[in-house]
């Protein structure tokens, strides 16, 4: 008999896939629809308040994609009842109970069918609201365990995580799980309905008091820094990930879980086309910024090592999981990364930046192409700020002095301010992935890989060993990173 892998794992399977419109998520769903289109059923949840406006969402947000091209082009004019007869939208919120899902019938049918679900749903803005963190990224896995466990049929729960709940640490990141009651440092008491009570406490002290909405939003997002660095944790979004981490692991014995940590993620290296990407972050801050002749500087050691992972690689490792976990069942905690077997280093992408818009500037609005020198990187952030001091501070009370009597005088000042914050605000978010020496251990993860058969290996490869970071980032993740930033700045003119 032939050894079975993804295509038969998920052949008539009903699965149920949480925040369906994301980044990864879309990934996720043409790679199923492509790798194996008789499933049974995806089921895609999305906010929203009722059907017709989901099946809208998911028409418009998914379907009509470029990543949908090849399926497009072969399905022609029945591409869309092909489409319609496989996914199923759902509009509900991951943020209430039953996952919003108003239609009781429908969320009936979904506990009797579902084989699979896939938990993506998240807000991944690192300065949240707290209230609006908590809700999403920790309650929302509370409430798709409510649901699972009402699955009569259910084969395994995948939670898409981040690898940086692993805290403020230096050293080897091992693929462990995290307790409640327990802080990352150890030093703390944690206790995970005691944050949603302060949260809620403190939210209705501003609205009883007749707060502004500037007011409640920056106080909220204040107080979710305060916790998650009082915790050990370096931000809002990461400090609720691992709450909802907590949570999952309390259920362990119960339910059959599996948690992906994905490490930075970014655009598509292979699948369905190489440099697909939504949205600029994490690395792609530095390089539209740098391109663009904004960013000069950055606190950092050259030599630590910068952990990041093409988007069709981590769906691929997502289905790994979906097909050889459930044989072995020997972890809970699966990192996917680069930095332990195909290690980049921060000099080295700073480098390979300086080449490629040496060779392609960007052009601005005028027209003109953009000179970058390459990267400045102080060592140490005492260093950084002296260099910040000499550079802007000096020249913009210099300027001040004379009065800002003149428009140059005054642009020179307002330009010299905007780099000076925005510089400054680049390396505080950063400076924890930037100076820490960490790697992640992705033990489970190598161990699921060298399961795989060999028509596996070929239709979902996750081993991050064979990426060539150089000709990656100049022939495919940069080039579409600049090309997204231009989509976006052509949709902020319109």
């Amino acid at each position: 008999m032939e050894p079975t892998g993804v295509a038969e794992r998920l052949h008539n399977k009903t699965i149920l896939i949480t925040g369906a419109t994301g980044f990864i998520a879309k990934l996720l769903v043409e790679k199923i629809l492509r790798l194996q289109p008789p499933v049974k059923r995806l089921y895609l949840l999305v906010r929203a308040g009722d059907q017709d406006s989901a099946t809208e969402r998911v028409r418009s947000e998914i379907m009509q994609l470029q990543i949908f091209r090849s399926l497009q082009e072969k399905y022609q004019k029945h591409f869309s009842s092909w489409f319609w007869g496989m996914v199923y939208p759902v509009a509900g919120d991951v943020s209430l109970k039953n996952l919003g899902i108003g239609d009781v019938a429908l969320a009936e049918y979904i506990t009797e069918e579902t084989s699979i679900i896939i938990h993506t749903a998240a807000t991944v803005n690192f300065r949240e609201r707290y209230d609006t963190a908590l809700a999403i990224n920790t309650m929302g896995v509370k409430h798709v365990i409510e649901i699972a466990s009402r699955c009569a049929k259910l084969e395994l729960l995948l939670l898409v995580s981040t690898a940086y709940v692993n805290g403020k640490e230096s050293g080897i990141m091992l693929e462990k799980p995290l307790h409640q009651y327990r802080s990352y440092d150890g030093q703390s008491d944690l206790d995970i309905s005691e944050e949603m009570a302060l949260a809620e406490a403190k939210l209705n002290e501003l609205v009883c008091s007749n707060a502004s909405e500037d007011t409640i939003r920056l106080t909220m997002k204040k107080i979710g820094t305060q916790r998650a660095q009082k915790f050990g944790w370096t931000s809002t979004y990461v400090f609720t990930k691992a709450m909802g981490e907590m949570l999952a692991y309390e259920q362990r014995s119960r339910l059959p879980i599996a948690i992906i940590r994905p490490t930075s993620t970014t655009s598509t290296w292979k699948e369905p086309f190489p440099g697909w990407i939504e949205g600029i972050k994490t690395i792609d801050t530095w390089v539209t910024n740098y391109g663009k002749g904004i960013l000069k500087i950055l606190p950092g050691d050259i030599t630590t090592v910068i952990d990041i992972i093409p988007a069709d690689t981590v769906v691929n490792a997502m289905l790994c999981i979906i097909s050889y976990h459930i044989r072995v069942q020997s972890g809970l905690i699966y990192h996917i990364g680069s930095s332990m077997c195909n290690p980049l280093k921060i000099g080295e992408l700073i480098h390979i930046m300086f080449r490629y818009f040496s060779k392609k500037p960007f052009v601005n609005a005028e027209g003109e192409g953009i000179k970058v020198n390459e990267l400045i990187m102080p060592a140490t952030m005492a260093s950084f700020y002296k260099h910040m001091d000499i550079h802007y501070k000096v020249p913009m009370q210099d300027i001040a002095r004379h009065g800002l009597s003149t428009t140059d005088e005054l642009d020179r000042y307002n330009h010299l301010k905007r780099e000076y914050n925005f510089t400054v605000a680049i390396a505080e978010v950063y400076r924890s992935g930037t100076f820490f020496k960490r790697r992640f251990d992705d033990s489970n993860m190598q161990k699921l890989v060298s399961m795989m058969i060999e028509r596996d290996r070929e239709l979902i490869p996750c081993d991050t060993k064979f990426i060539n970071w150089e000709k990656y980032l100049m022939e495919i993740h940069i080039p579409g990173v600049m090309d997204c930033d231009s989509r976006e700045a052509t949709r902020a003119r319109l």
